[in-house]
């Protein structure tokens, strides 16, 4: 039998993505839990009553209001709860997926007064979307979806004839984790966008915001949102109000916390010694994609060139990194020609920085083990050819002078 006692916490029907424990976690005072239900399960649970204080999320955040007592009048208009609260047997529900969505938009820099937007997504994020649309002095407003029901258009209808849109706000789970690959739309037809905000948190930055990046458009995925708005559901639930800055303090320790740290750059550039004591200053776990790759095969590097080409190579590097990318607060070190493959860049980018370790070229020291730099010739040639690739690829540029410990503290002040 199913448990319904819960002091507060997050309902929803998946919840493996979820960062709201740990977000609850660093505003403090209260116990805080994921409890993952099932359409069947959710009316006994809510029945119960059995909570202090919850956070709704998909597929919930409409279904929960005909057990609510009382819903606030921003929800009711908006017709999506997120937060729900007993008082004396009472339940309350309020949106404040509003506030979060707005301080989103506002920190991307958008004004939607006077423009065009969609918004992909049906669920109840979508109707808070519109809402806050409209609150901002949107022109026009469309949601899509697959079918064009409940007054949406397709998106095919949106490809054809609204590729003038000036802010496309995403709703959809569409590239959430487990499933990271994905994009709701495809962003080259549409040549007026201002700004893209994607509710989607893990990963860190979608497919669709790395695309918006990389045209020059202003992208943001969904953590400060994720933060904004658990900041304004624990006000209701401790029946408090916090520091203005608190939204902004706990988003940047949960990005730290989840955020990878990604080395690139030349064999010999220092990667793994650099990689190793990172990890060992910050605790975090050390991934070496080179050492994975010999200990998946139980072979060596040159063994591999030698016995399968470079290309059976690079697949199995690709394929770690796409393994790895999908994880948060790692060190990874990469091979020195891992971000040749764009799909890798674009991997290790969704939740990760990347780091540049840039070492003079004259400095670089060919090795046996290294199949495509084991003379000085071919390692000056390499980067030569590689440094406009690293130097697009990074976040950062880190010059390589000193120790490895030099190096490394100059990471962690960046």
């Amino acid at each position: 039998m199913m448990s319904y006692e819960l002091n507060y916490g997050c309902i929803g029907e998946h919840l493996p993505h979820s960062f709201s424990k740990e977000v609850h976690g660093q505003i403090g005072g209260y116990a805080y839990e994921l409890k993952e239900l099932t359409p069947e399960e959710l009316p006994a649970f809510m029945a119960a009553r059995s909570f202090r204080g919850i956070n709704v999320t998909i597929p919930y955040k409409q279904a929960v209001i005909p057990f609510l007592d009382e819903v606030d009048e921003t929800a009711r208009k908006i017709g999506a709860v997120n937060t729900v609260i007993n008082r004396d047997g009472k339940l309350y529900g309020f949106n404040t997926d509003l506030y979060g969505l707005i301080r989103l938009i506002r920190r991307v820099g958008l004004d939607p007064a006077g423009k065009k937007i969609l918004i992909p997504g049906t669920g109840g994020t979508s109707r808070t979307a519109v809402f806050a649309a409209e609150s901002l002095g949107a022109r026009e407003i469309y949601r899509i979806s697959r079918t064009g029901r409940e007054g949406c258009i397709t998106y095919d209808e949106a490809l054809k004839n609204h590729t003038d849109a000036e802010i496309i706000l995403n709703t959809t789970p569409c590239g959430m984790f487990p499933e990271p690959d994905a994009q709701p739309l495809p962003l080259e037809p549409f040549r007026q966008l201002e700004g893209i905000v994607d509710v989607i948190y893990n990963p860190l930055r979608s497919r669709l915001v790395l695309d918006a990046r990389s045209r020059g458009i202003p992208a943001e995925g969904g953590l400060y949102m994720l933060v904004a708005q658990a900041v304004r559901a624990s006000e209701h639930f401790m029946g408090t109000e916090y520091p203005e800055d608190l939204t902004d303090r706990i988003y940047e320790q949960i990005l730290h916390r989840k955020e990878n740290t990604v080395l690139i750059g030349m064999p010999g550039s220092g990667k793994s010694a650099v990689g190793g004591i990172l990890a060992e200053k910050t605790g975090r776990v050390f991934a070496d994609t080179d050492q994975m790759i010999m200990e998946k095969t139980g072979r060596t590097i040159p063994d591999i060139f030698r016995e399968s080409g470079e290309s059976a190579f690079r697949d199995l590097e690709s394929g770690i990194i796409r393994d790895l990318s999908k994880q948060g607060g790692l060190i990874i070190s990469t091979g020195g020609g891992a971000v040749l493959r764009g799909e890798n860049v674009a991997a290790l980018r969704q939740n990760g920085r990347l780091f540049w370790l840039d070492r003079n070229p004259d400095a670089l020291v060919p090795t046996d083990d290294r199949p495509l730099a084991d003379t000085a010739e071919k390692m000056r040639q390499l980067y030569l050819a590689r440094e406009p690739v690293y130097r697009a690829a990074a976040d950062e540029i880190i010059p390589v002078a000193g120790t490895p410990a030099d190096v490394a503290n100059l990471i962690e002040s960046r």
